[in-house]
């Protein structure tokens, strides 16, 4: 009889051991990752308003500057044999133009105004719904970035305005050094800076002559930052401004946020590190940066993840249970210790884990990464976690 069982033991298929997980209801974003460079949002190109002799500059790249403090640099104007026509019109039409500039800024910041306002009123209502449980906390958090994101954008159109100021100074002050200079001695005409920030790079740094319009110095606020992240055309088509965008591996310990501005109308080619020629596009996003936080400078390098998709509350398997069953997709399910194959309808996809519209409920164990030893109706063992 013992030997009888011994038989009959021998004969019974040793279960499979397999890795399992659970279906579940969580979170779900699906996102678009690729690499960025943070760039200056507001760079200022400084250029001399007249001709004249520049003399040497005595600031270097990272140096601090203070706006209507700082002499960024001095020039000696030219002293005509007789009043130049074609300076004086050079002079005056930047003057009209920086004119036109400082009109233009007053429209955007009440556009911007506007938009802050209706952000504000938004987050609020949102805050009164969520403690009604009516609204999530993701789309509280939404809400609140927005705001975030408009009052950058309103301390940039301010900064912008007040440059646009000083840049008609600058004009009309060149306007009466134009016109002065044929009946009077020279004097050196000093630009100081527009903004508080510092000096990005030094266009031209020693001393010679230079004409109206030559660019001298570069000046950005470091502390107000963009992203430019380049994307395949296939994905920027699913990309909307206002974006959530993470960006990861700055140098910090938690990600920075972000939202999308725009994405640029035109693609370009770009050969990739397999030598693939492909279509990409630039993609421009506004990074918040949280106060106390040392930020990271021009043209760094970041990893950035564009939402454009995200739920708070979905039922979800994992990629690794998934695979490919004729046309339909299909998962292995534990159903009384056996392996049972399963068809299933998906949705939205994300790298880590798909949507189930039909065929899965939550607490389902299925088996993950299932190899070819599991069979529809075979015996498994969940392998022990180590």
């Amino acid at each position: 009889l013992a030997g009888v069982g011994l038989l009959v033991w021998t004969f019974i298929p040793t279960p499979v051991e397999v890795d399992i997980a659970q279906v579940e209801r969580a979170p779900m974003q699906v996102v678009v990752r690729q690499e960025g460079k943070t760039r200056v949002k507001d760079r200022y190109i400084i250029s001399a308003p007249l001709a004249g002799e520049l003399q040497r500059i005595e600031l270097d790249e990272g140096d601090v500057v203070k706006a209507g403090q700082t002499v960024l640099a001095r020039i000696i104007p030219s002293w005509p044999a007789l009043l130049d026509a074609r300076a004086y019109e050079e002079a005056e039409a930047r003057v009209k133009a920086a004119e036109a500039a400082l009109d233009r800024a007053g429209p955007e910041i009440a556009r911007i105004e506007a938009q802050l306002e209706h952000s504000r009123k938004q987050y609020a209502r949102r805050q009164e719904l969520i403690t009604d449980s009516a609204m999530s906390q993701q789309e509280l958090e939404d809400a609140e970035l927005a705001v975030k994101v408009a009052e950058a954008q309103l301390q940039s159109a301010r900064a912008a305005r007040r440059v646009a100021m000083f840049d008609l100074e600058q004009a009309r002050a060149a306007l009466r050094s134009v016109t002065s200079a044929a009946t009077t001695r020279p004097e050196v005409f000093e630009i100081h800076s527009p903004i508080d920030g510092v000096v990005l790079r030094v266009l031209e740094e020693n001393r010679r002559p230079v004409a109206p319009g030559t660019q001298i110095l570069e000046l950005g606020d470091v502390t107000k930052l963009e992203a430019e992240i380049d994307v395949l055309s296939r994905d920027a088509v699913k990309i909307r401004p206002g974006a959530k965008v993470y960006f990861d591996r700055w140098g910090g310990d938690e990600p920075l946020l972000g939202t999308v501005r725009k994405i640029e109308p035109s693609g370009f080619t770009k050969i990739s590190a397999l030598g693939v020629e492909e279509q990409r596009v630039n993609v421009i996003a506004d990074i918040v940066m949280p106060e106390g936080i040392n930020p990271p400078g021009d043209y760094f390098r970041v990893d950035a993840r564009i939402v454009i998709w995200e739920e708070p509350d979905v039922l979800q398997v994992p990629s690794g249970a998934l695979f490919r069953q004729g046309a339909h997709w299909a998962v292995y399910v534990i159903e009384d210790g056996r392996a049972v194959l399963r068809l299933v309808e998906l949705g939205r996809m994300s790298g880590a884990s798909a949507q189930v519209l039909n065929g899965l409920a939550e607490q389902d164990q299925v088996i993950v990464h299932p190899s070819d030893k599991v069979k529809d109706g075979v015996s498994v063992l969940p392998r022990a976690a180590n």
